[in-house]
């Protein structure tokens, strides 16, 4: 029930929330559309309800102006996301997004910050095919972007495994339980008939309602003393508290979110905060309560200031927690201590319990291919084809090659050492602590490059790494195309967020752990500029450090930057 005391701002709604009320239920005109072929693309109120169901439409920026000069139609594909809770993926499901890659999309695969498969480069007339295909895998892409519950994040922890195993169960529980109730999407690309006669009344949503959320509402669970999955980024972050060995419960932490709008200072990146600690079976009633608040009293009018942690600063974070309770219909308990040490993996072959090994593989942007000198996409698809154990995607980008017995490990590593998969020891510890988003050619938000470029400017930073002597030292790096916060780049100790083309507005000083964000230190630089702020930044932190004392803390002890303690002046 809505509280007649708290109010949702006022002004009318975005046009996206006129294409949700039209579309019944997200269905729109999808059917139809996707089987019209006078056209590689489909209308933009239909690419919006298409977020729902996994996918955006895109097209190739690399060719946009050759073909606009031949007055051809922009090259246009589909990235397609699939919902995968936790990062949890089985051999026979990794062999089923390869062959799809190189069937239906561009011959690779992304790993994304959010532990799922990303395929990019799907024409229009194979998306139905692809989609059932991944679908008779035990798969799907259903609200992988979209108004609704994203993708639920949860620890890998190879070496947790008993925790890492009882806290997934409550991810993946959490994914699909949150999940729209509309059949939509089994419609228009399973084939599912619509049910003669039925009428609409009977299909509603009865969490999400008719207009679904204001944005999207991500959820993650961390298990201290690992925080890899960001978990003060989310809308709403449990905090696994682990007493004498037993999983007894999550602290809950509530308003979370990296992205922003460039020149905008009512947008701003916002670390989740803490507000009290639920048993697990009270887990489900605190996740589906906090996004009704947000159904209710988010910001249907301007989606620059829709997701939840605008929410929660407009109202308050007390009202905001006393209308969770008052929901529930019973109180959080007090938050239990914990810790947090680091907020990256752990590289190379882990003992786990039970006999079981884990390989954790740096994968360099989170880009599975085959490249010229480094069959990677190759060498992952004849491990999954004698592998036993499972694939764990990491919020790092990089995969885990999980639960390998004793007896298939021998044969495991020859394929590691036969195709020269690293665990990342023969790249900078830099380069290991790096997360970049996708950006161009493909992606439609980005300002700047960021995947195809972050690479070759590590290559010149780890000189100046070299020279300062820091080639072992952690410390995280981040880079975006854009400011919508895609690679979690308010948490980089190093972050640079695209402005234009070539120029970046550069971020120091966020926490190792992921506890603090990171401020502006330079704004709308250049590849020049930014290594000469870097040589004197890297040498005095390579001079003046004390022992065991993060880059990100060091910036902020020596005047660098201040410490942001309120999203608002991260500009500032």
């Amino acid at each position: 029930m809505v509280n007649p005391i708290l109010k949702a701002p006022d002004g009318p709604p975005s046009d996206v929330e006129r294409i949700k009320e039209e579309s019944n239920y997200l269905r729109g005109t999808l059917k139809e559309v996707m089987q019209d072929r006078i056209s590689a693309g489909i209308p933009e109120d239909d690419n919006r309800l298409m977020k729902h169901h996994g996918s955006y439409l895109q097209d190739d920026r690399d060719l946009r102006n050759e073909r606009q000069k031949q007055k051809l139609e922009p090259a246009y594909q589909f990235m397609l996301r699939v919902r995968l809770p936790g990062g949890v993926a089985t051999p026979d499901q990794w062999l089923v997004m390869d062959e799809l890659a190189q069937k239906n999309g561009n011959g690779t695969l992304k790993l994304t910050t959010r532990e799922t498969f990303q395929m990019h480069g799907i024409l229009k007339w194979n998306m139905k095919e692809t989609i059932q295909e991944i679908h008779s895998s035990l798969l799907d892409t259903i609200a992988a972007c979209g108004d609704v519950n994203r993708n639920v994040m949860c620890n890998s922890n190879p070496y947790q495994s008993e925790i890492h195993s009882e806290v997934y169960e409550w991810s993946k529980r959490l994914s699909d339980d949150l999940l729209p109730r509309t059949r939509a999407y089994h419609e228009i690309w399973l084939d599912e008939e619509k049910v003669a006669g039925t009428p609409e009344i009977e299909e509603v949503e009865p969490m999400y309602g008719p207009l679904y959320l204001p944005r999207k509402f991500k959820i993650g669970i961390a298990v201290p003393p690992s925080n890899d999955i960001d978990v003060f980024s989310q809308d709403l972050g449990f905090i696994a508290i682990v007493e004498d060995g037993k999983l007894v419960g999550f602290n809950v932490a509530i308003g979370g979110g990296m992205g922003m709008t460039h020149g905008d200072k009512a947008t701003y990146p916002q670390l989740a905060k803490v507000i009290g600690f639920c048993t697990p079976d009270q887990m489900y009633d605190v996740a589906e309560k906090t996004i009704t608040i947000q159904r209710d009293y988010g910001n249907r009018s301007s989606r620059k200031n829709a997701r939840f942690k605008y929410t929660v600063d407009r109202l308050g974070l007390e009202t905001v927690k006393a209308e969770l309770e008052n929901r529930l219909g019973w109180s959080l308990d007090e938050a239990k201590p914990y810790h947090f040490d680091h907020n990256g993996d752990r590289y190379g072959w882990v003992k786990g319990v039970q006999g079981t090994w884990h390989f954790t593989l740096f994968v360099q942007g989170g880009r599975i291919a085959d490249f010229d000198d480094y069959k990677l996409m190759t060498g992952l698809r004849e491990i999954a084809k004698i592998h036993t154990g499972d694939f764990r995607l990491t919020g790092n980008q990089n995969v885990i090659i999980a639960n390998v017995s004793s007896q298939k490990k021998k044969k495991i590593s020859e394929l590691i050492e036969q195709y020269g998969l690293t665990d990342g020891k023969d790249y900078s510890a830099l380069r290991r602590s790096s997360l970049v988003c996708v950006a161009l050619p493909t992606c439609g938000l980005a300002m700047a490059e960021a995947e195809r470029y972050l690479p070759v400017l590590l290559e010149k930073i780890e000189a100046i790494v070299d020279e300062s002597g820091l080639q072992n030292e952690e410390i995280t790096i981040r880079m975006t195309g854009c400011p919508n916060g895609c690679a979690r780049p308010a948490l980089g100790e190093i972050a640079f967020i695209g402005k234009a083309v070539g120029k970046y507005n550069m971020y120091l000083g966020a926490a190792f752990d992921g506890s603090r964000l990171s401020k502006m230190y330079r704004e709308n630089i250049g590849e020049e500029e930014i290594l000469r702020e870097l040589r004197v930044l890297l040498s005095r932190y390579a001079k003046e450090r004390q022992e065991g004392e993060h880059f990100g803390d060091f910036v902020i002890r020596a005047g660098v930057v201040k410490a942001v303690t309120d999203g608002t002046n991260f500009h500032d």
